[in-house]
This record gives C-alpha cells, sequence and structure tokens, in this order.
C-alpha cells in the first residue's frame, strides 16, 4: 500500500470513528475547518499553501500530508511547494528541517503517482 493510500485510509477512518461519537464541538470544528478553505477572497490553492506553512510550523506531519495532498490536486508545482517549504523554515526554524525531509517524500510519491 502506497503512503498515500495508508494516510487517507486511516485519516478516513478514523473521521468517521469521530463522527460517529456526535459530539457537537468536534462536528462543529470539522464543518469549521471544511469552510475556512473553501474559495473566498483567497481562492482554495492560496488557502491550501497557507495552510501547509503553518502546518509545518507547527510540525504536525498529519496535516503537512493533508494539505500537501490538496495542493497537488489544487495544481501547485513543485516549485512551489519548495519556496513553501523555504517560508515555513524561515519563519519555524531549522526544528521544520525533520518535518521538511518528510514533506519532499511526501510530495514525490503524490507526483509519482
Amino acid at each position: 500500500m502506497s503512503v498515500i493510500n495508508e494516510f487517507n485510509q486511516y485519516r478516513e477512518k478514523m473521521n468517521t470513528r469521530i463522527m460517529e461519537q456526535d459530539n457537537k464541538v468536534l462536528k462543529r470544528f470539522f464543518s469549521l475547518d471544511n469552510q475556512t478553505y473553501q474559495d473566498g477572497a483567497l481562492s482554495v490553492k492560496t488557502k491550501e499553501m497557507l495552510g501547509l506553512v503553518a502546518s509545518m510550523v507547527l510540525r504536525c506531519d498529519d496535516c503537512i500530508k493533508y494539505h500537501l495532498e490538496t495542493c497537488h490536486k489544487e495544481g501547485v508545482s513543485t516549485d512551489e511547494v519548495f519556496e513553501i517549504f523555504s517560508i515555513a523554515n524561515i519563519v519555524g526554524g531549522s526544528i521544520c528541517i525533520p518535518h521538511t525531509r518528510r514533506a519532499v517524500e511526501f510530495w514525490d510519491a503524490l507526483e509519482a503517482q
């Protein structure tokens, strides 16, 4: 199984489990997250690139993978991704380097599929 499929299957399985609990606060949070990344004054592509930078600075590998995949679907180029990585590393510092390594690995898998 590819790293992409493994990530997406786990994410879907656990999100389903979370929603089964029928917790109003969590459901509203998930809905707000979804609404935030819709087209508005900023395009979906721009919002996903911003989400990727924030995820890298916050060092959330799951979030990084999610935003990388969505950026890929939105047509973000490899050159753009590496500029995003550059911004994240400048803002977040050297602690972002291990996350950049894993992000590059995941991006390469997206590009190879």
